[in-house]
């Protein structure tokens, strides 16, 4: 179809248009579909008001629940196309059916709308409920208006040649709708495959997250490669675009490349897995969950520390909880040299002893370890079975210290400064006065 063809078509339908216009009984039907769509507002309107969708499908399950959402938030579109077709079938009586035209035209088009919403219902994400949405009816108010098979013709010959691939903006139509629904067929089997691997308890939690990851990208390839070849294109052709593409991909997402080769790295050698508490620079928190790019470390009052795998791999990071979950604890502390040090020690091993969540079989210690010029110098330790809470066990004995020390008079030694003044008064600057 060349551009001469395509504006003959213009010009016949603007002369259609231009015909229908002049007419009197476009005006009618026009008017009909106003008045029908200003009932169908005010009835979907009460209905909504009278009807509690939550209370009706209260134990029903999801998909119904949803279908019946859909239902009464659909109750405009399906008055408007009754009346339509109620207007349609009394005009067909009392006239000749081209009178009417419009009339099956909007009642065609309001069931069209209809169907479509309660088909894409299913459908959680509301972006591409709309795309689809909007482009299904598209392509059904063309074929119904019949202009379907030209605006194809019309985007199909429009086209880029490259090499042995040739581009239309149909082909381009065809391929991103395919996409759309492969990918999404992808996600939902995705979805369901992750279900069954979590629930797994023959599998460790980095063993399920790399499982996950290879699943989601054997299917995202899969699906991308059966929709080009569900429109023609061959893949083959594809091969030095491909690879030129990979190329500029490789130096300009360079990071991100690193993160996700890091991110399989971590998860391979299971250095660290969700759950485990790690320390990663200034940041100490419990690992939550293992992506593609990065790691999501919960610091416990509310924040999430996104951390690049490959910091993982290329930094210092301090695990916890890699090998063994038991963890030491040190309490340094002083005291002065009035107190007995052995009494020191043996008090300071009694209040760790008592901390319930101290390990039994793992006796703490203390010992003396240096004589410093304003006390002795002590170090606590004992063991808790995992790192849980750390801080709050170190305030708890510290505080359990001050209260024994305060009962048993042991002092504990503070820095203090004096200033002495030889041979005269402290100078004192002098002031002097301005007068204006």
């Amino acid at each position: 179809m060349d551009l001469k063809e395509i504006i003959e078509i213009l010009h016949n339908a603007a002369r259609s248009v231009g015909a229908e216009v002049t007419s009197p009984w476009f005006y009618l039907q026009l008017g009909l579909i106003l008045t029908a769509a200003g009932i169908a507002w005010a009835g979907a309107t009460a209905v909504r008001s009278r009807i509690d969708v939550s209370s009706v499908a209260m134990g029903w399950p999801a998909p119904f629940r949803l279908f019946v959402r859909m239902l009464v938030g659909s109750t405009s579109t399906a008055v408007f196309a009754l009346l339509m077709t109620l207007a349609r079938g009394v005009m067909i009586a009392s006239t000749w059916p081209s009178r009417s035209y419009l009339l099956a035209v909007a009642a065609k088009l309001a069931f069209a709308w209809l169907v479509i919403n309660l088909v894409t219902s299913v459908i959680r994400n509301t972006f591409v409920v709309r795309l689809v949405s909007i482009s299904a009816w598209l392509v059904v108010a063309l074929s119904i208006l019949g202009q379907l098979e030209p605006v194809v013709e019309a985007l199909d010959s429009v086209s880029i040649v490259l090499g042995d691939l040739r581009l239309t903006p149909l082909l381009l139509i065809k391929l991103g709708a395919l996409l759309i629904v492969a990918l999404w067929l992808t996600n939902i089997a995705s979805n369901f495959v992750e279900g069954r691997i979590t629930r797994s308890g023959d599998l460790t939690p980095s063993i399920q997250v790399l499982l996950v990851k290879i699943v989601r990208f054997t299917l995202m390839v899969f699906a991308i490669a059966v929709a080009l070849s569900a429109v023609g294109i061959n893949l083959a052709a594809l091969a030095v675009f491909t690879g030129a593409a990979g190329v500029g991909i490789g130096l300009g997402l360079q990071k991100i490349v690193a993160n996700f080769i890091s991110g399989i790295i971590l998860l391979v050698d299971k250095s660290v897995k969700p759950g485990d508490l790690v320390t990663i620079g200034d940041n100490t928190g419990r690992i939550s969950t293992m992506k593609t790019r990065y790691i999501s470390v919960a610091a416990g009052d509310g924040r999430e520390f996104l951390i690049p795998n490959e910091d993982l791999v290329t930094q210092k990071v301090v695990n916890w909880t890699y090998t063994d979950k038991n963890t030491l604890v040190k309490v340094l502390f002083s005291t002065n040299y009035d107190a007995d040090p052995r009494a020191v020690c043996k008090l300071a091993i009694d209040i760790a002893g008592a901390v319930p969540r101290a390990i039994k079989n793992k006796p703490p210690n203390c010992i003396l370890t240096e004589f410093a010029e304003a006390g002795m110098k002590f170090s606590l330790t004992f063991w808790l079975p995992d790192p849980d809470g750390l801080d709050n066990v170190k305030s708890d004995v510290m505080l359990e210290l001050w209260d024994a020390f305060k009962r048993e008079g042991i002092r504990v030694p503070y820095p203090v400064r004096e200033i002495r003044v030889r041979g005269g008064a402290l100078p004192v600057e002098p002031v002097v006065e301005v007068s204006g």
